[in-house]
């Protein structure tokens, strides 16, 4: 009887299998399925800010105005939102904001996810004086009034960038999360894969960044999604209490302008979207986060 040898699958079929893995686990969940759902139309919803500039120059968000309108005025057919106190249309603002939360939220989760990941790797793996010099700083940074020092930082310049603001996000929220993947590294470099990886002569940021880093990357994804709620809901806070960036229409901006000229009682169709688009928004990325962590926690899996 001839027995049939098997191929050895390739280090991308087997990558290729554990991504199928995590999407089928993560599919499992519908949660993580609606908030994927509800990002795609706020991705094309960003996608479309694009549009209404390009057609008149009264639809440029920060300082397009209809000459046909003086300031404030209702809804109508031209303005489906209405016009501000400076006779900008508010639709267009909206459209523009969506654009800003997407780029603001994901830039300061990256951010902070990859110090996190970076730090919780290199902490975990060598020990010694370099772990306890990180975990001291991580320590220190935790212990911070991370949204008081930035409010501090705005108050002292009169007013903060946007991506001043992405920057002091990042550097203030990666603490927690890389105290989570130091545990998860301390773990993992005690498997036989990693022994393996040394007794083949393999370097030690080599097993880091090749052999460890792969396997902590989903729990990495899990506080990027949480991330991203953080720092949109950080941002529109900021913004409203006149903090943010003047040159950028964010959500947060809107309603602080509404606010800030008397109409929060007088214009829903100013105050509420702006609001609504904030909760949807933060709410996709939360759902996305409760999807992945089925991933990264197996005994959730089945429930």
């Amino acid at each position: 009887m001839s027995m049939v040898m098997k191929k050895p699958r390739t280090k991308w079929e087997i990558r290729k299998d554990r991504l199928i893995g995590m999407w089928n686990a993560f599919g499992e969940t519908r949660v993580g399925l609606l908030g994927i759902a509800i990002l795609l139309v706020f991705v094309v919803v960003a996608l479309a800010s694009y549009i209404p500039p390009l057609l008149d120059e009264m639809y440029i968000p920060l300082y397009g105005s209809d000459p046909d309108v003086i300031g404030f005025t209702q809804p109508s057919f031209r303005h489906p939102l209405g016009t501000d106190f400076a006779g900008r249309d508010i639709f267009s603002q909206l459209l523009e904001g969506t654009r800003w939360a997407l780029i603001i939220g994901i830039s300061a989760a990256l951010g902070a996810v990859t110090l996190s990941t970076v730090i919780g790797l290199i902490s975990g793996y060598y020990g010694g004086f370099i772990d306890a010099f990180l975990q001291r700083t991580t320590e220190t940074i935790m212990a911070l009034p991370g949204f008081a020092i930035i409010v501090v930082v705005g108050s002292i310049t009169r007013g903060l960038g946007i991506w001043n603001i992405v920057l002091l996000i990042s550097i203030l929220t990666w603490a927690y999360p890389s105290k989570v993947i130091r545990a998860q590294v301390l773990s993992l470099r005690e498997r036989p894969f990693i022994e393996s990886a040394r007794v083949s002569g393999a370097g030690a940021l080599r097993i880091v960044f090749r052999h460890i880093g792969p396997n902590v990357l989903p729990l990495s994804f899990l506080y990027m999604a949480f991330g991203v709620t953080s720092a949109i809901l950080l941002e529109a806070t900021l913004s409203f209490l006149g903090m943010g960036d003047p040159n950028i229409v964010t959500w947060g901006m809107m309603l602080q302008w509404c606010f800030q000229t008397g109409h929060v009682f007088n214009a829903p169709f100013w105050l509420l979207p702006p609001g609504i688009c904030i909760s949807l928004l933060s709410l996709s990325f939360y759902l996305i986060g409760m999807g992945a962590e089925k991933i990264v926690n197996p005994r959730l899996r089945g429930r």
